[in-house]
């Protein structure tokens, strides 16, 4: 997402975002219309003032982001905006917030010159309060430990924080590319003498991974029968997790 500021004189402050989506996370069309009414609503009651507000795709889309992002800036600039904040709606500091997103910035920032200043902010995978969103699930209220299955990222440090909120939580972390795994956790915990154990999808909503994980705890049931293993929700499409974006783009 993006955040602009329009400048009239000393006075007004126009707010709009604009959103990078990670389409295999299961976004579309949508779950973009829902947080694009979700977050321009609380903004301009906020501001009082309409904000501008659009949603983009880092993969899949009709245009490359930097193209997104510079017929974005034109209407920002129609307006007098001279100021695009981009947030990403990513989860990990991986690959794509750390570097795909930076260099397709760049790009359009080359092209708008001086015209109109790109920020990028940071992702919403390192708002401190997001785990909250996970715990509060009726489905593991009655689990001893909690195993926090993220899709994980190769890059040094990027999985410290799905560790940190994994320990929050009063759990573990696993991961769906990089090790330790979910079988692996499992059957750490199973070792230590934890019966029942609760699963919880750190992905933003439903997806072709989050079936998978469904499909691996169906295996792992069979394989520790002793086991009481609970599948919780993704943070899924919830008026909490707009609200939370919604957040993030006023303390910019």
């Amino acid at each position: 997402m993006a955040e602009g500021q329009r400048r009239e004189g000393e006075r007004a402050k126009y707010n709009f975002s604009f959103a990078p989506l990670y389409p295999s996370s299961g976004w579309g069309s949508g779950q973009e219309l829902l947080y694009t009414k979700q977050a321009e609503t609380a903004i301009a009651t906020h501001n009082s003032s309409t904000p501008l507000l659009e949603t983009a795709t880092l993969e899949l889309g009709k245009f490359p982001l930097h193209q997104q992002i510079r017929l974005f800036a034109q209407q920002a600039l129609v307006h007098n905006y001279r100021r695009l904040q981009v947030l990403p709606l990513f989860l990990l500091p991986g690959v794509h917030v750390m570097e795909d997103i930076p260099q397709e910035i760049a790009i359009a920032q080359q092209w708008l010159g001086d015209n109109l200043e790109i920020q990028q902010l940071p992702h919403l995978g390192s708002y401190p309060h997001l785990g909250q969103l996970l715990n509060n699930q009726a489905e593991i209220a009655d689990v001893e430990v909690k195993i926090l299955v993220s899709h994980g990222t190769r890059r040094i440090g990027g999985n410290q924080m799905v560790e940190t909120l994994a320990q929050n939580l009063g759990g573990v972390a696993a991961y769906w590319s990089v090790a330790p795994m979910l079988p692996q956790q499992v059957a750490h915990l199973a070792g230590q003498g934890y019966k029942r154990i609760g699963i919880l999808p750190y992905f933003l909503f439903s997806g072709t991974i989050t079936d998978a994980i469904a499909k691996t705890l169906t295996n792992l049931q069979l394989e520790f029968p002793h086991l009481y293993l609970k599948l919780g929700q993704p943070l899924g499409e919830t008026p909490q997790l707009a609200q939370l974006i919604v957040d993030l783009i006023k303390k910019s």
